[in-house]
This record gives structure tokens, C-alpha cells and sequence, in this order.
């Protein structure tokens, strides 16, 4: 699942997700995310075609949110937003569950959001479901990835760095447990120091969404969320 001989910088999605975010922010992102060769910028839909061009000839993949941040859209809007990010570049596309509809027992439901997107990213973008760990029981959390992996989904992540809590050792195992070695884990949500992602990784995460990649991989602290 992880690699000891792995660069950190390669299990990191470079995020910038503030509503207030400016063009010359993400310049900036992406200019980091060159710089210090992490795997991924992660940005809001709108900033997937800037993102693109500022990180042509690099290896750096451009990451979106879909469904961004409660999840509530319908299946067939998230797969509309999926559809158009694909074409503005995004490589991978990390999608908010329908929350209300897991907590209310319908899995159908459920299953049928995450495939929509699924099926419109098929060989062309990965797919990340978000669960929001920090809103679910134990029970649901193992539920949100069983339906995860049977919709085809290629990652489950724990949070939106929105939402109620964050990212945690207990939940990352949780979700390893669940969803076997098939799937990625990102671990996304207050991780903001080197510590926090080793020990993520070490829980069996695959990736790690942070604001703070830069300040991680230098050994410091990050005291932004997202």
C-alpha cells in the first residue's frame, strides 16, 4: 500500500480550495506544486483550465472537487460537473457523497451518485469519494466505502476540510480496513505537519490532501486548514 523508499511529496495533493482564491494564488499553487514535485494540485472546478496550462510539461496531475462541499447535488448535476472538468483537464476528480442519503439507509441512492461519476470519468479521470468522516458512525464510514468500491471508485477520502473534523489515524485504518488493498485512501483535513502525514501513511493512507505541502515537507507546521 505505501512505499518506505516513496518521496512524501509524491503522496500529496497541493490544495487550495477557499472560495477567495485568486488567479495569482494559484499561479502560485502551481508553481509550489512544480517546485517541490508533488503529485497533484487540487483545486475548485473553475481553476481546473488555469491550473492546466500552468502545469503543462510538468508531471504534476490537476485534481477537482465535485459535488463541492456538501455532496447534496443531484447524481446527475455532479455528473455534469464531472463531464466538464474532464474537458477543462482534470486528471482526477474527488466527489463529495450524497451525505443525507447514506445517513438515511439509502444505499441506492448512494451508489447510483458515485457511479454517475464513475461512468463519465472511465478511462479518462480517477475518481475520489468523499465521505465526510468527521458527519458518519463507524457503521456508515464502513458503509460510504463498501459502496465506494462497488460503484468503481479508485480512492476514498475522508474530508472535505469543510465539514465537522478532519482526517484521523483511527479513520484512515477504518477505511483501509474497508475497502481492502484495491482502492487509494487520502487522508485529507488538518494534516499540517510531517508527523501528521507519516503517521496517515503509516494507517494506510495512499495520498494526503493538504494546504500546507510546502510547510510539510520542510519540516514545518501548517496552521491552515484548507
Amino acid at each position: 500500500m505505501t512505499d518506505a523508499n516513496k518521496p512524501l511529496a509524491t503522496y500529496i495533493d497541493h490544495t487550495l480550495l477557499k472560495p477567495e482564491t485568486t488567479a495569482e494564488m494559484i499561479d502560485k499553487l502551481c508553481r509550489e506544486a512544480k517546485e517541490n514535485e508533488f503529485f497533484a494540485v487540487c483545486v475548485n472546478p473553475y481553476w481546473v483550465g488555469r491550473s492546466k496550462r500552468n502545469l503543462q510539461g510538468s508531471q504534476v496531475k490537476v485534481a477537482t472537487v465535485i459535488g463541492f462541499p456538501l455532496g447534496a447535488n443531484t447524481a446527475e448535476v455532479k455528473a455534469f460537473e464531472a463531464t466538464k472538468a474532464i474537458e477543462d483537464g482534470a486528471d482526477e476528480l474527488d466527489m463529495v457523497i450524497n451525505i443525507g442519503a447514506l445517513k438515511s439507509g439509502d444505499d441506492g441512492t448512494v451508489l447510483q451518485d458515485i457511479a454517475a461519476v464513475v461512468a463519465v470519468a472511465e478511462n479518462r479521470a480517477r475518481v475520489k469519494v468523499i465521505i465526510e468522516t468527521g458527519l458518519l458512525t463507524n457503521e456508515e464510514k464502513e458503509r460510504a466505502c463498501r459502496l465506494s468500491k462497488e460503484a468503481g471508485a479508485h480512492f476514498v477520502k475522508t474530508s472535505t476540510g469543510f465539514g465537522a473534523g478532519g482526517a484521523t489515524v483511527e479513520d484512515v485504518k477504518l477505511m483501509r480496513e474497508a475497502v481492502g488493498t484495491e482502492l487509494g485512501v487520502k487522508a485529507s483535513g488538518g494534516v499540517r505537519t510531517r508527523e501528521d502525514a507519516d503517521a496517515m501513511i503509516t494507517a494506510g493512507a495512499t495520498r494526503i490532501g493538504t494546504s500546507g505541502g510546502v510547510t510539510i515537507v520542510q519540516g514545518g507546521t501548517n496552521t491552515e486548514q484548507y
